[in-house]
């Protein structure tokens, strides 16, 4: 799609907030340019990222939400560290739990880099792996700063039916 086609689409929701997400939105070279245009035309903008790619040159209007990606992702090494610097405190760091393991590393992240400081925190579970109400009882057990948080199109539509 054109930049006018989506920001047709996207107009015609009639909704003041747009979240871009789904696989790495910063691989699309034009996804800049359309998240720049969404605010000029005073939308509330998200960008959901895996932190991998730079986000110093996202617009400053841009909400973030930046995965730091636990050990059992398999995916740390793409981490790109720097984007620690670049977090403001309205954006989100996200961390996807799929065991004890991971949810100590996050916590030991968090005190380490003092992102409960610089942004909000957020604990997910990884869908079908992790028990919400285990995530729950570790985060009260060690008073993790931050809060948890449900993918909620996972409890709403079938992940492997959905079509957007």
């Amino acid at each position: 799609m054109s930049l006018p086609e989506i920001l047709k689409a996207v107009d015609a929701f009639h909704v003041p907030l747009v979240e871009l997400t789904g696989g790495e939105p910063l691989l699309q070279t034009e996804s800049l340019e359309l998240l720049k245009t969404l605010c000029d035309r005073n939308y509330t903008v998200l960008l959901e990222t895996s932190g991998s790619l730079d986000i110093s040159k996202i617009d400053p209007r841009v909400i973030i939400v930046m995965d730091l990606k636990c050990p059992s992702s398999g995916e740390m090494e793409s981490m790109l560290w720097e984007n620690i610097n670049a977090l403001r405190s309205k954006d989100e760091v996200k961390f996807v739990v799929g065991d004890e393991r991971d949810f100590y590393w996050a916590l030991n992240v968090v005190r380490k880099h003092r992102l409960d400081t610089k942004c909000t925190v957020l604990y997910s579970c990884v869908f079908e792996t992790l028990q919400p109400s285990l995530l729950a009882e570790w985060i009260l057990k060690e008073r993790a700063p931050g809060r948890m948080q449900l993918q909620q199109h996972k409890y709403i539509w079938d992940p492997l039916k959905r079509k957007v």
